[in-house]
């Protein structure tokens, strides 16, 4: 499996065309066997920011989606639409793994999904501490917290100093008033307290899906 998360820093005056070629995209990628999931997210306080979720069979798969049409038409205008270089992070998973398919929590209708990147530097001295710390965290999280839907942890190939943290909850209020208040969330924040690199909150991409 092959796990992506791909940044876009769009030009606002080209934010509209770029999104409707991001959705032809994932229209055409829907019928390649080798695709899993594609989801796209726009940032709240950043609308020009698009984050892309992806999951491949394998990277063979991943590269014959680049081939496809399709995605050549939205390389090409991401060379001129676009504010900086397509940022493409190749996901590692940590323990406990990712759910996937088999997540028992769907999304409900009266939810009012909360979600959010946390892609966050750290002190490399501290990896290995966090990653057992959040073995628990993430465990208890997903077992412990009805409002909670994803919360998957994850390293990324050649960038030993970050992680991400991939965030979905049933509404805003799950997140800060019940999740920051548990033992062991709290426990986590101390630790990254030491650990991370400058203040935690300027690591937050809250997004929409769409």
């Amino acid at each position: 499996m092959l796990t992506l998360i791909v940044k876009f820093l769009v030009k606002p005056d080209q934010l509209v065309a770029f999104i409707q070629v991001l959705n032809t995209n994932r229209l055409g990628s829907q019928n390649e066997p080798g695709m899993r999931e594609m989801r796209f997210f726009q940032g709240k306080d950043s609308p020009n920011t698009i984050f892309a979720y992806e999951r491949w069979e394998n990277a063979q798969a991943h590269q014959e989606h680049v081939n496809q049409p399709y995605t050549q038409t939205l390389l090409q205008l991401a060379e001129s639409a676009l504010l900086s270089p397509i940022e493409v992070m190749t996901l590692n998973d940590t323990d406990p793994a990712p759910l996937h398919e088999n997540n028992p929590k769907q999304v409900q209708a009266e939810d009012d999904v909360f979600s959010l990147f946390f892609i966050f530097k750290i002190k490399e001295a501290y990896k290995e501490q966090l990653l057992q710390q959040f073995t628990s965290h993430v465990a208890q999280t997903r077992s412990e917290e009805p409002g909670n839907i994803v919360f998957d942890l994850y390293t990324i190939d050649g960038q030993d100093d970050t992680l991400v943290i991939y965030e979905h909850w049933r509404k805003e209020s799950d997140l800060w008033d019940i999740h920051f208040k548990q033992p062991y969330v709290i426990e986590t924040n101390k630790l990254l307290e030491q650990a991370i690199v400058g203040d935690m909150k300027q690591y937050m991409n809250f997004v929409n899906e769409f």
